[in-house]
């Protein structure tokens, strides 16, 4: 079983994975490109690094029984992907209290609210995506949801979440 955690930077994916017991190995997807030195430049407008996408599948290759998470989870081949969905107002707060830049937050929230990775998600695993609004969740809760995904107890889900007002 591969697992697949993703969705916008700020919607609760590294809490909720912390506070997830569970029998698969967790891979922390940023961790992974950092240590293993997976960054082929550094994006100076958006102050972030660009990380080199087929080390990182190579790395992940072979696997079985994981649970990968980050916001570029879904790029990489899975069983189940959860995309954390959460209001853009809420996101924004969120990243901008962990010291993000107000452009960066507003870019972050302006993708949420138009599906930017869920679409990507339903593009690349059609059939096995997961939408779970984490907004009023607590990372135990969102825990919970991601478990649930993981043991087969809910049945795939998009579209059940919507930001646009937001716009």
């Amino acid at each position: 079983m591969r697992v697949a955690v993703t969705g916008t930077p700020g919607t609760g994916k590294t809490t909720a994975v912390e506070s997830l017991d569970t029998d698969l190995d967790v891979i922390h997807i940023n961790d992974v490109i950092h240590e293993e030195d997976f960054v082929v430049e550094h994006d100076e407008e958006r102050d972030s690094a660009v990380a080199d996408l087929d080390a990182v599948a190579e790395f992940l290759d072979g696997r079985e029984d994981v649970l990968f998470e980050s916001h570029l989870a879904h790029h990489f081949d899975a069983d189940r992907v959860v995309v954390l969905r959460c209001h853009p107002e809420e996101l924004e707060e969120r990243l901008t209290d962990r010291g993000e830049s107000a452009a960066k937050a507003r870019e972050n929230a302006d993708s949420e609210a138009l599906d930017v990775i869920l679409a990507e998600a339903v593009d690349r695993h059609e059939g096995s995506v997961y939408e779970v609004d984490a907004t009023d969740l607590t990372p135990g809760e969102t825990a919970a949801e991601i478990a649930a995904v993981a043991a087969g107890e809910r049945e795939p889900q998009v579209g059940t979440v919507s930001f646009v007002d937001f716009l």
